[in-house]
């Protein structure tokens, strides 16, 4: 039997560009947008982004900005080297990645949510620590809150591209309150060339109280600022968290 985790980043990942597709995040890039043109200085930029991905959310960005990005998943990353041939792409854990070089700004979109535990969080915050300039940004999107976040959560969606019809419906659920996780089923149900395939995928986040993220960014050496983030993040609020790497 295929082993039913993480198969997106794996053996599914051909699925990602008709899932999620580049267009889609042009919404959600123009609120990252105006927070880093109003934080860091005129002209072009340095940015990491680490979790990547297929580098769809990313490609919003490069117009502007000089980048680099991480990822796990070399199926994922590429994707992201067709999609933005510019940019430098590197294997690698957002938690423990060293790249010996520095930027203006960090960046981690909804891969953050893969962080499951506190020190998950504490390492993937040294390692954006370890790649920011001083008064350089952290800015990262997860999806769910403690406070905000309703089991079990269901979504559906259907895209199509070319031949391909792609149904997935997403099951999220905590199965123990007193645990920092969620755990994710999807189902994809693909029609190709006349045929219908059943996939199931199974996923495992992070949930933490806004008041731990908070408190972590903190410890780890930033100044914190939760700024509304007004997108469909699955039925509760959303917020950017900028911060700015504390002097010393």
């Amino acid at each position: 039997m295929t082993d039913e985790r993480d198969r997106l980043y794996g053996d599914l990942a051909w699925l990602w560009p008709i899932m999620s597709p580049p267009e889609e995040y042009a919404e959600e890039a123009s609120h990252w947008l105006r927070e880093l043109r109003a934080r860091l200085p005129n002209g072009k930029r340095r940015v990491l982004e680490l979790g990547t991905g297929g580098g769809h959310f990313l490609h919003q960005l490069i117009p502007e900005y000089e980048a680099t990005a991480v990822d796990l998943s070399e199926g994922m990353l590429a994707h992201s080297r067709r999609l933005n041939p510019g940019v430098d792409h590197h294997v690698g854990d957002m938690r423990t990645v060293r790249l010996g070089e520095t930027f203006d700004a960090v960046l981690i979109h909804d891969a953050i949510d893969y962080m499951v535990t506190e020190d998950d969080l504490r390492a993937t915050f040294a390692t954006a620590r370890a790649h920011l300039t001083p008064g350089g940004l952290l800015i990262a999107a997860p999806d769910h809150y403690t406070d905000t976040f309703t089991s079990p959560y269901v979504d559906d969606n259907t895209k199509s591209v070319g031949e391909t019809t792609l149904t997935f419906v997403e099951y999220s659920v905590v199965l123990d309150p007193n645990d920092t996780a969620v755990e994710t089923v999807y189902v994809y149900c693909i029609v190709r060339d006349g045929e219908l395939r059943v996939e199931v995928d199974r996923h495992t986040t992070g949930l933490f109280p806004l008041a731990t993220w908070e408190r972590l960014l903190s410890e780890a050496g930033f100044d914190v600022e939760r700024v509304d983030y007004p997108v469909d993040g699955g039925g509760g609020p959303m917020y950017l968290w900028v911060c700015t790497l504390r002097a010393g």
